[in-house]
């Protein structure tokens, strides 16, 4: 569905990032999904090579200074390789928005440029032991003294823990004032006090080396603020764009794999004397599966043009979070669907069915669990829809006994 939309721009962008997807060495792929890994950074150098890496970003940092839109096409192909290498993909684009859109000229150049030139690796360090999807209740402790801060505190599930060059680190810097006005974004590069506690044993995504970070008295330079003292929140909100549309674009590219996979799959296979197509119980979850990719595939771009557009700010949170709970739930019910289509060969290392399964089954917990996605889904569509709007027909009205007040109780 999606072809008739692409620019020739884009479908050029498509088949370069086709090429590079293509250039991945098997056994890349089969010695992260068996922990061989510690983490891809040759591919992300290769990735670089190619200017393949943070292509919203300026040209003068390293970028291609495209849009929201082209980006999906990118890391929608690259998700064909699973989570993972995705994530690998994708990390730039996500600590580089909170140094494109906050950073400082001097940041930019120090961070931004060699992380987009695939010279360093980066991770964002948000989750902790007691917190999850609450931002808000982050315990890590920055504490002011002199001209740097003192950070001490836990992060987990850090993709790039073992490995990256330096993290984007939310702590707590201002724990008297009320939670929105209290926490710290800092960049905190690998040195004294950074350690990697605990590397974690992962049922899919594996090879990234995702880890607990202890902080320990680890000094971090004032100059390390990225946006205001104190207004980590801003950068929060500006960062569900990128972790959340990445993962929903990373899905798209796994779906459609597993997808193209089975349905040649039941071309191929007979069964009680014809191809297994032929049984409306396949043909009908090829189906299903080809509408719910179509529709996830307009949904994500949908929000990619609204990003672009400068859309009301609302309504591009509502469409992001839309995105990201619509494709990954999306994208597991299709991998399922192949599944079942393929049957127990489906379920064995012959074919990579399952481990896009147990890939996916984690883009639907991290960036946010699809559960916090409904939350904000609705809290902003009430605000959408409450106030009244004189410049749309007020269909309630049109009822046979609209104006029978006495009989719409409301307490």
């Amino acid at each position: 569905m999606i072809e008739a939309l692409l620019t020739e721009a884009q479908r050029e962008l498509r088949d370069e990032v086709r090429d590079f997807v293509r250039s991945v060495p098997r056994q890349l792929v089969l010695d992260m999904d068996a922990d061989k890994v510690r983490y891809p950074r040759e591919y992300v150098r290769e990735a670089a090579r190619r200017n393949l890496l943070g292509l919203r970003f300026p040209v003068e940092y390293g970028g291609r200074g495209l849009k929201w839109e082209d980006e999906i096409v990118a890391i929608e192909e690259v998700g064909v390789l699973g989570t993972a290498l995705g994530c690998a993909y994708a990390m730039p684009s996500i600590v580089g928005e909170a140094l494109n859109v906050f950073g400082t000229a001097e940041q930019k150049e120090r961070w931004l440029r060699p992380m987009l030139a695939g010279e360093l690796i980066s991770a964002e360090a948000l989750t902790e032991p007691r917190g999850g999807s609450d931002f808000f209740g982050t315990t890590a402790l920055a504490r002011r003294d002199g001209d740097s801060y003192v950070l001490n505190g836990q992060k987990r599930f850090i993709v790039g823990a073992a490995e990256a060059d330096f993290f984007l680190v939310y702590a707590r810097t201002n724990p008297d004032v009320s939670s929105h006005e209290s926490i710290s974004a800092f960049i905190v590069e690998r040195g004294p006090g950074v350690e990697v506690e605990h590397l974690y044993g992962l049922m899919g995504t594996r090879g990234g080396g995702t880890g607990r970070l202890v902080f320990r008295d680890a000094r971090v330079p004032l100059g390390n603020i990225v946006g205001r003292e104190h207004g980590a929140a801003d950068v929060f909100y500006q960062m569900m764009i990128p972790e959340r549309m990445t993962s929903a674009a990373a899905a798209l590219g796994m779906a459609r794999a597993a997808l193209e996979i089975a349905a040649r799959y039941s071309d191929r296979r007979h069964a009680f004397g014809q191809k297994i197509r032929r049984f409306e119980g396949v043909s009908f979850k090829v189906a299903d599966s080809i509408t719910l990719l179509d529709a996830a595939y307009g949904l994500v771009y949908g929000a990619a043009r609204s990003i672009d557009s400068g859309d009301n700010s609302r309504r591009v949170r509502r469409l992001v979070h839309e995105a990201k709970k619509f494709a990954t739930d999306a994208a597991w019910e299709v991998i399922n669907h192949a599944m079942q289509i393929m049957g127990g060969i489906g379920y064995t290392d012959v074919y990579p069915i399952e481990r896009l399964l147990r890939d996916a089954r984690l883009i639907m917990i991290w960036t946010g669990t699809n559960e916090v996605m409904n939350l904000v889904i609705q809290h902003e569509y009430y605000r959408e829809i409450l106030p009244a709007r004189p410049d749309l027909r007020d269909v309630e009205a049109d009822a046979v006994n609209a104006e029978a007040e006495e009989e719409k109780v409301y307490e």
